[in-house]
């Protein structure tokens, strides 16, 4: 797992950069939760999104938000954090410029900044939402949500109640052309602690390969 530094717009941001041996293998970015609650990198939800994509044929970035581990920086209130992952984007591109997929993945407020970069990169084509905290948050800039996606919460989260990540679904639903899948865990907390972590790997690798055989946005 090569470490990578890249320059973000605060300065340098840390990475793990996992590439494949194919051109034109489908890209994904991983984005972690809260930078002032711990969120980083490592974070095992995060660490294991990374895997799983990896596994799928994907080449692979997760990277710190600024402020965290060794990226330049300070907490930025989400603010900064988007940039940090347009700038990871970047990055990412500019060394995959053949892939025809791009994919983002994030859990918790990582989940909130996935969602918020779809709005502004049409080149991605799916997305994972790993248990979107739409109770703290304002999921309402998804109007129009550009592309499918999975959002998938544990139904005992107490951090990020499971009513809210509905609600929020309930409204993707109502857009058309775009399919939201909505999956949840049953007995799973917030961060999918054993035994409930591998059936979310499981259930977000099965959504991926179903759409990367159907080439559908």
């Amino acid at each position: 797992m090569p470490e990578v530094i890249f320059p973000g717009p605060e300065g340098r941001l840390e990475g793990r950069y996992h590439p494949q041996k194919e051109r034109d293998a489908p890209i994904a970015i991983v984005l972690h939760p809260h930078p002032q609650f711990g969120g980083t990198m490592n974070n095992k939800v995060v660490y294991n999104l990374h895997y799983a994509f990896y596994n799928m044929g994907f080449t692979v970035l997760r990277f710190n938000f600024r402020g965290v581990g060794r990226s330049q920086g300070e907490y930025d209130q989400g603010v900064g954090e988007l940039s940090d992952a347009a700038s990871a984007l970047d990055y990412l591109q500019s060394m995959n410029s053949n892939s025809k997929h791009c994919w983002v993945a994030g859990f918790s407020f990582g989940a909130w900044i996935g969602m918020q970069l779809l709005m502004r990169r049409p080149e991605i084509t799916g997305f994972i939402s790993v248990a979107p905290p739409a109770n703290m948050y304002d999921f309402s800039f998804l109007a129009p949500c550009p592309s499918s996606g999975l959002i998938i919460n544990g139904t005992a989260d107490r951090v990020a109640p499971p009513a809210d990540t509905t609600n929020l679904v309930n409204k993707l639903h109502e857009q058309k052309g775009i399919t939201i899948t909505h999956t949840e865990i049953e007995g799973a907390d917030h961060f999918f602690q054993d035994p409930h972590m591998d059936p979310m790997i499981n259930n977000v690798s099965d959504y991926v390969k179903r759409r990367l055989t159907e080439n559908s946005r």
